[in-house]
């Protein structure tokens, strides 16, 4: 379907919350508000709190929770979807494009497809359970116009045969860039925090986090914080049955992680690589404009913003002990620390907002 430019532009999000992939779509829809590109948003209000929150142009909230039981989750899901697909059925008369942001809000996709309108999928992720994926991928071939990856890895691994694709890297936002510039990388060896931001999953490697804490315990000037996308009442629930080390605090979900990079001197990425694959990292890239040195899995989107041994290190989260060693080993070479850091901040420029900006007023307009 040829596209051409819209006098509306509809944007689809599952879940408004705290994590990368709804933080770039504000930044997307930020862009579309920059060039006076009349938009409508809708998400489910799964979420009290999140990056799409105060938007202006939230047209638009439906059903959909999450549970302990994945059942009861999927029904859920399902019945949001269905919710979805009516709700849309509004703009047939309208003209616009339809931006649905991961591969999750099928129901629009399918509304979508039904009006004849011009679909772009922005893909975020890989890791969905195997006969969701096959669903949703048969939707996005169904349905898709165009289609935007976050990485090289993602394109590679998700990548659909006849249909228009685009990669296009998640950037820094632009105030994290302005409070990026003005923070110095402060090495301090007295007290070497190490930072993890996460989803609370067991394969966001958060068990990893707590052994390696552990083996650090003899190094009194080594202390560790963990930024969860959760509330209180989770976190207590996830954590009753394990055993912590005094030298790791624990947070709850947080709209502004700054204050965090500004007193951290090293930033972890442990998630699975046989569970988990990231396609991106974006807190990683924000702790490289930091000047923050990072250890991340040896696969996926953070192989392509780190270099190893250059911007930080890739190393599997598996090896807890060869991790440990190496956060030792950097809070006491403070000359290693420096040199690191001042190679982040450089490669963080390549990830820029500019750059980001340019390209999706691109597609979008």
């Amino acid at each position: 379907m040829k596209k051409h430019k819209p006098k509306k532009i509809i944007f689809i999000q599952l879940n408004n919350d705290l994590s990368g992939s709804t933080k770039v779509l504000s930044d997307i829809v930020d862009v579309a508000n920059s060039i006076n590109l009349s938009s409508e948003l809708h998400a489910s209000n799964s979420y009290s709190v999140g990056f799409l929150s105060d938007k202006e142009n939230m047209s638009s909230t439906y059903f959909y929770k999450r549970f302990d039981n994945k059942f009861l989750t999927l029904f859920s899901y399902a019945i949001s979807q269905v919710i979805l697909f009516f709700q849309m059925l509004k703009y047939f008369r309208t003209d616009c494009i339809f931006y649905i942001n991961t591969m999750m809000p099928f129901g629009a996709a399918l509304a979508a497809k039904i009006m004849g309108k011009y679909v772009i999928f922005h893909i975020h992720e890989t890791s969905i359970q195997k006969l969701l994926k096959l669903f949703l991928r048969f939707i996005i071939k169904l349905t898709a116009s165009e289609l935007v990856y976050v990485s090289k890895h993602l394109a590679q691994n998700e990548k659909f045969k006849g249909i228009k694709s685009k990669i296009i890297y998640n950037s820094l936002s632009r105030s994290l860039e302005i409070d990026a510039k003005k923070n110095n990388y402060i090495y301090d060896n007295s007290s070497f925090i190490v930072l993890m931001v996460c989803s609370l999953k067991d394969y966001k490697g958060i068990n990893e986090l707590i052994e390696i804490s552990k083996f650090c315990e003899k190094n009194i000037n080594i202390s560790f914080e963990i930024v969860l996308n959760a509330n209180s009442q989770e976190i207590s629930k996830y954590f009753k049955n394990k055993v912590i080390s005094d030298n790791l605090t624990i947070y709850t979900k947080q709209s502004d992680l700054v204050p965090f990079y500004k007193r951290s001197q090293l930033v972890l990425n442990l998630s699975r690589i046989d569970e988990w694959i990231e396609t991106f990292g974006l807190t990683i890239l924000e702790a490289m404009a930091f000047g923050i040195p990072v250890i991340v899995p040896p696969v996926g989107g953070p192989t392509e913003i780190v270099r190893n041994e250059v911007d930080g290190f890739q190393i599997s989260s598996y090896n807890t002990n060869e991790i440990a060693e190496k956060i030792i080993e950097l809070s006491k070479n403070n000359n290693l620390c420096y040199k690191i850091s001042k190679n982040c901040i450089d490669r963080s420029h390549y990830f820029s907002f500019n750059t980001f900006e340019k390209k999706i007023k691109e597609i979008i307009s």
